[in-house]
């Protein structure tokens, strides 16, 4: 069945972006270990995936955050869109989820110059067509490109990019945009230093408590 999915997957990719995502896969070790995980402690079907890149994957006591709540965190590496799209099958549509919350696209962005904003765009839309073609009751909640100390000067590309996803969603049923960029910037509208890590890429506690208040509030019970 899995082979099935990245077969499907693949061709969806084909079809549904106007540029050749290749796929990288580095993260076989992650995914293992979320198969592992798994077959210590079934997850329980139609809870709430959180998926993306490293501000998810970092964000381990995610479930602390939002008590009352039913949250497998499926967040991985540094991963980008195409990373995500590859993996599905095991990261979201094994769950059989009645929400999915991704945080994903900034590591597009860094990764070379040549990566667009549009480029960012299609490459959701193809996540997004893949999660509603098998779940199509899930929500699908996207948490905005975030601002940091270390990336200013992908701010322009990041601001487009949260407002063609925006766009997208607001035309989409049961889905959300949940936007954190705004709240991260200071009086100066530069992104705040009081909420990041050492590496000024990564939050610390105070910034994954302005994410929580930000994110709760789109969370189905």
């Amino acid at each position: 069945m899995i082979r099935i999915m990245k077969f499907l997957i693949g061709l969806m990719i084909l079809a549904g972006c106007k540029e050749t995502v290749v796929a990288q896969v580095p993260y076989q070790n992650d995914i293992q270990a979320f198969k592992r995980a798994d077959s210590i402690s079934a997850p329980p079907r139609h809870a709430i995936v959180f998926v993306g890149s490293s501000s998810f994957t970092k964000w381990t006591n995610v479930s602390d955050y939002f008590p009352g709540y039913t949250i497998i965190n499926r967040g991985f590496g540094g991963s980008t869109l195409p990373d995500v799209i590859h993996f599905a099958p095991e990261t979201i549509l094994k769950y059989h989820p009645k929400q999915v919350v991704i945080y994903c696209g900034d590591n597009d962005l860094a990764s070379s110059d040549a990566v667009t904003p549009l480029m960012v765009l299609s490459r959701f839309k193809t996540l997004f067509n893949i999660i509603r073609k098998n779940e199509p009751k899930a929500n699908i909640a996207y948490v905005s490109i975030k601002p940091s100390p270390s990336r200013v000067h992908l701010m322009p590309k990041m601001k487009r990019a949260n407002a063609m996803i925006k766009a997208f969603l607001a035309k989409q049923k049961n889905s959300a945009f949940i936007n954190i960029y705004d709240a991260m910037l200071g009086a100066d509208h530069k992104p705040r230093s009081d909420i990041f890590i050492e590496d000024n890429l990564h939050m610390n506690e105070k910034g994954y408590a302005l994410w929580q208040e930000i994110i709760k509030p789109y969370l189905l019970k």
